[in-house]
């Protein structure tokens, strides 16, 4: 009884099933809208959203993402929120990448932010964030210092300017 019983609902579900996985090959992908651009001011919300967007539009089938921001640099406890950051970036950077990772960097102060990343990369052992890609969203004045930084690491760095 409980085989037919079973067999039943099997047979009802069956045709169900077919039926969404149908709608669901039907309908329409979405797409990415307008770019979020940079904000002029150093509003925290607005930076936030900003970074969150430029994140997500470089994520390139990155699994795993690690976004190390700051405040602008006139708030207050700023140099605390800078060392926790910093501590927090060097943990992840001396462990090392896992292929599929992203790590990245950006405020409203572009050279705090720079400061932050050449710093977490100063304990990278060589290679070892290789498949790591490594995004700084700064100003052009501040790639070149970071790229340095992270090149001896083997992570994937990649500029995007904050505009």
């Amino acid at each position: 009884m409980k085989t037919t019983h079973l067999l039943l609902i099997a047979a009802l579900t069956l045709p169900f099933l077919a039926a969404c996985k149908k709608d669901e090959a039907a309908a329409p992908v979405a797409t990415q809208g307008a770019a979020v651009p940079a904000p002029t001011t150093s509003d925290e919300t607005a930076w936030n959203a900003y970074l969150t967007d430029v994140v997500k539009r470089n994520l390139d089938g990155a699994f795993s993402t690690y976004v190390y921001t700051l405040p602008a640099a006139d708030t207050p406890d700023f140099q605390g929120y800078y060392d926790r950051q910093l501590e927090k970036a060097l943990g992840d950077v001396q462990r090392g990448g896992v292929e599929g990772t992203l790590l990245a960097f950006g405020s409203p102060n572009s050279g705090k932010s720079a400061d932050l990343a050449v710093a977490a990369f100063t304990k990278a052992a060589p290679g070892s964030m290789k498949g790591v890609k490594v995004i700084f969203i700064g100003d052009a004045a501040d790639k070149d210092r970071v790229e340095a930084a992270v090149k001896p690491s083997g992570g994937n760095f990649q500029f995007v300017e904050a505009k």
